[in-house]
């Protein structure tokens, strides 16, 4: 198997899907920006979360979600085109470089007081351990 690490940003919400046998595929597609300037390119990424972790994930995994994933590479065959895929095996969800820096994101208006709680969640229901 052909392992590969992507950063990108999700194309469409994900879509739950079962197989005839009934297991889970979680399905979306991933943006990852290649090159710079005027060479800069976008190569589409097919992935895919198997079973309970796909489950769990949908309802986060939205479009234009930044995500770093590392999986299983291959290619599909569509009509006499060759597209890439990835099984993913970990994802992370990825802050944006604004967030961390502490500035508003453009949804947020200014003047508005944001609503911080200082307890911590001790699930995160979106962390998983996949092996």
């Amino acid at each position: 198997m052909k392992n590969i690490t992507i950063t990108g940003r999700i194309g469409k919400d994900a879509i739950l899907r079962r197989t005839q046998n009934g297991d889970a595929v979680l399905g979306f597609t991933v943006a990852v920006d290649d090159g710079y300037g005027q060479n800069k390119s976008t190569i589409w990424f097919d992935a895919s979360i198997w079973g309970k972790r796909g489950e769990s994930l949908e309802q986060y995994l939205r479009k234009g979600t930044r995500v770093t994933a590392n999986g299983d590479f291959g290619m599909r065959e569509h009509n006499g085109k060759s597209y890439p895929t990835i099984r993913i095996n970990e994802i992370d969800f990825d802050t944006p470089k604004r967030e961390e820096r502490g500035e508003a994101s453009p949804s947020h208006h200014a003047g508005k007081p944001a609503n911080f709680s200082n307890e911590l969640d001790d699930e995160i229901p979106f962390f998983m351990e996949w092996r």
